[in-house]
């Protein structure tokens, strides 16, 4: 009697599961078809999903078939952001696309079971990093319609049970996904329907028709195309507008992108300002193909226009905004200050070409190549390079020019290969250097004033290449006041110690990282700090690149035996308080300023070692007296510059190996010091793409910090000679972070990624 109340009681509860799914289905399949746009359906369908099959995650993909691939058009659980894959058997969610068969699975990372459904299947391990989910149960349905392929449907992780889903789950998968399908195409041939430019904001429910409708005529009496109406008016961010038009157009959107390089050799023969009037500017080639951008991609006289001025068939046309369009025109001809474009200085000189080899023909005082040189060093210090790059290519026959900025090398402008002699040259007559010699690396400075008198000051050097060429760098020379202290984003613990270093009346403080790093802004900040009227600071430094008022600066000359050592003993006899030496290259600057230290002098300088311990191994190598180096050493700042994330860096949750790898490397025993909550809720950043960081998702740099600063055991390590390695251990446990350290505890608060902090420190 037990046994048969128990078996009723089991088979009603089946009844009620049964009845529940049934229910559950209904209202699923109900919201999807009474939704009124895509993003409805994509909204509803995936939140009911997730709690029909109780599941960590859920994922719509739609199909891009003109890429053959899929996309996350909508997903729950974890933070996947944008996912593609390829309709083929690499993934799961591919293969049921390619197939258009179901699959259930029980464990994606059994290779033996998913070798079952198909050989060569995989997991894309990618998307559990970027949701931060270790997939376990995955089932997958393919969205189609009258046999064509919509999309898939996919969900993971039971949250109740481990093993396989059961047998009646993937019925009721199949059945969400033919309602989908269903209503994924009516929404598709409504659009069709109305084919406007926009209708992927009326399908996302960014705006409401009405207000669309009345969008095109208040533009109009505003003078703005309806696309700038809508950016102000409604806060549509220019991304969905981009995905409108590439849904209307069937192309690329491309937005404006400053270090997009000019395609010289196809704009030699438009002009500016008929490529204003038209609006349509070549980009480049690709594949054999010549990149178009235009306002209106439909517009066939225009496109015929097009083809018979570039007398080319092969034309791939990409939609941009107005303004992006007439931003990339200024761009390719960029005037500035000079008169010419580039495009039009090598169209007067195009004539040379061909005879390469004859360099006769092109001299270094030919008014162009002058003003081509002019043009590069303008626009480079227009966009805000840091270094200037001049390489021939033996191999292409070209001359590359590239610009450093914000840490990365960005192609600029391709010159034909005849003018790599005279520019070259040109920059030698510039700097003072000798131009009939090719055979040894010269370096000398450029005092270039620019139109409007603007000074800019760089720093030259030639060197010697493969192929009897020279390669040519210059590095412009920052002008500008002195950053604070205040303002380098230094740790709180780092701050609080330097300042207290700087309180010393006398000493020596060192500020050490390779070339770029910062570390002249680094002693200029330390001086403005201690910058008062009782103070008397001598500075010397090659060259002085930022000014204060209340120092006395000295530039060095080597050339006529002013170095660093003999400023310095000429600073000596001048009565100072500080002293700031740009570099201890050698030994006699070292030694002369231990002495200074000694007698009762603060003395600033820097070095290029890795880190703050190999400081004192390397001036030790160099000679300096150990005992008097432990008794004037007071601190040394080693510092480098990472890339920092845009305002439009992206939240995630960070994989389980990520955060092993920032455990690993900050130290297990001293990670809890970050105070770190390790939740579901916490979050890291990555780069994500904007105008104002065009695309790339990073915008300048910061500096990350390495403060040893020397206590009683330290000095008598040093006085001893201990090795690099006992110093570091012992800094570390009196309080000093490593490079490595300070770089993930600004990871941590969101202002760079792991991946910049690695690509600048030593693990």
């Amino acid at each position: 009697m037990v046994d048969y109340m128990q078996k009723q009681d089991e088979q009603i509860a089946e009844l009620q599961e049964i009845l529940r799914l049934q229910r559950a289905l209904q209202d699923i399949t109900s919201s999807i078809h009474s939704a009124r746009n895509t993003r409805q359906i994509l909204t509803l369908a995936k939140d009911k999903i997730l709690g029909l099959f109780d599941t960590e995650v859920v994922r719509i993909y739609a199909a891009d078939r003109l890429k053959k691939e899929i996309y996350t058009a909508a997903a729950s659980g974890g933070k996947a952001g944008d996912i593609r894959l390829a309709i083929d058997s690499r993934s799961i969610p591919g293969h049921v696309a390619y197939t258009k068969k179901a699959v259930n699975v029980a464990d994606a990372y059994n290779k033996e079971e998913l070798e079952s459904i198909h050989r060569g299947l995989s997991h894309n391990v990618l998307a559990d990093k970027k949701t931060g989910i270790r997939t376990r149960q995955v089932m997958a349905a393919p969205i189609i319609h009258n046999g064509e392929l919509m999309g898939v449907l996919e969900i993971i992780n039971k949250k109740d049970r481990p093993g396989r889903f059961m047998d009646e789950e993937p019925v009721l998968l199949q059945e969400i996904a033919e309602a989908l399908g269903i209503a994924l195409y009516n929404q598709q041939k409504s659009a069709e329907n109305r084919k406007t430019r926009f209708d992927y904001l009326l399908d996302h429910g960014l705006i409401k028709e009405q207000e669309l409708n009345a969008s095109w005529v208040e533009a109009h009496r505003a003078n703005q195309t309806v696309e700038e109406y809508l950016m102000k008016k409604f806060r549509i961010s220019k991304n969905d507008i981009g995905k409108s038009l590439e849904e209307y157009y069937g192309c690329p959107f491309i937005s404006f992108n400053e270090r997009r390089p000019a395609p010289v050799d196809i704009l030699r023969k438009l002009r500016r300002e008929y490529l204003r009037r038209e609006l349509w500017i070549p980009l480049e080639k690709v594949n054999g193909k010549t990149r178009v951008l235009v306002d209106d991609p439909d517009n066939i006289l225009k496109r015929d226009t097009i083809e018979n001025l570039l007398k080319i068939r092969s034309v791939e046309y990409c939609v941009a905004l107005k303004e992006d369009i007439l931003r990339y025109i200024d761009l390719f001809y960029r005037e500035g200050e000079s008169e010419e474009s580039i495009s039009d200085m090598l169209d007067r000189l195009e004539v040379y070409e061909e005879d390469e080899e004859d360099e006769e023909l092109l001299s270094e005082s030919d008014s162009v190549i002058t003003q081509l040189v002019n043009k590069i060093i303008i626009d480079a210090d227009a966009r805000k390079a840091s270094d200037i790059h001049i390489e021939p290519n033996t191999g292409k026959k070209t001359l590359d020019i590239r610009f450093r900025i914000d840490g990365d090398c960005v192609h600029y402008q391709t010159v034909p290969f005849s003018y790599r002699a005279p520019v070259v040259s040109r920059v030698k007559i510039m700097s003072n250097l000798d131009i009939t010699e090719r055979r040894l690396p010269q370096d000398g400075k450029i005092r270039f004033r620019k139109p409007g008198g603007h000074e800019i000051e760089l720093r030259v050097a030639t060197i010697p290449t493969q192929g009897n060429v020279e390669d040519v760098v210059m590095r412009i020379l920052a002008k500008g006041e002195a950053m604070k202290l205040d303002e380098m984003n230094m740790s709180q613990h780092n701050y609080s110690a330097f300042l207290k270093v700087l309180e010393k009346p006398y000493g020596i403080i060192l500020v050490v990282g390779p070339t770029g790093s910062g570390k002249t802004t680094t002693l200029h900040g330390t001086l403005n700090h201690i910058n008062t009227p009782d103070m008397k600071i001598w500075t010397a430094e090659d060259p002085v690149e930022i000014t204060q008022e209340g120092l006395r600066q000295v530039q060095v000359n080597p050339k006529i035996g002013f170095d660093f050592s003999n400023a310095m003993r000429a600073f000596l006899r001048a009565d100072p308080d500080v002293i700031m030496v740009g570099e201890m290259r050698d030994f006699e600057t070292a030694k002369i300023a231990v002495e200074a230290s000694l007698t009762g002098h603060l003395v600033l300088s820097t070095l290029h070692t890795n880190s703050a311990p190999e400081t004192i191994v390397r001036l030790l190598d160099m000679g300096i007296d150990p005992f008097n180096f432990a008794d004037s050493l007071l601190a040394i700042l080693a510092q480098r510059l990472v890339r920092t994330l845009c305002k439009c860096k992206v939240p995630y949750r960070p994989s389980a190996e990520e955060l092993e790898g920032m455990i690993h490397y900050y130290g297990e025993h001293l990670f809890s010091e970050l105070n770190i909550t390790m939740n579901d809720d916490f979050r890291l950043f990555r780069p994500g793409g904007c105008d104002a960081c065009n695309n790339t998702g990073y915008r300048g740099r910061m500096a990350i910090h390495e403060l040893l600063v020397t206590s009683d055991r330290i000095k008598r390590m040093i006085a001893k000679r201990e090795p690099v390695e006992l110093i570091r251990e012992t800094a570390v446990s009196e309080g000093m972070r490593t490079l490595l350290q300070d770089g993930v505890q600004k990871v941590v608060k969101g202002w760079t990624d792991f991946k910049q902090v690695l690509s600048v420190c030593i693990r």
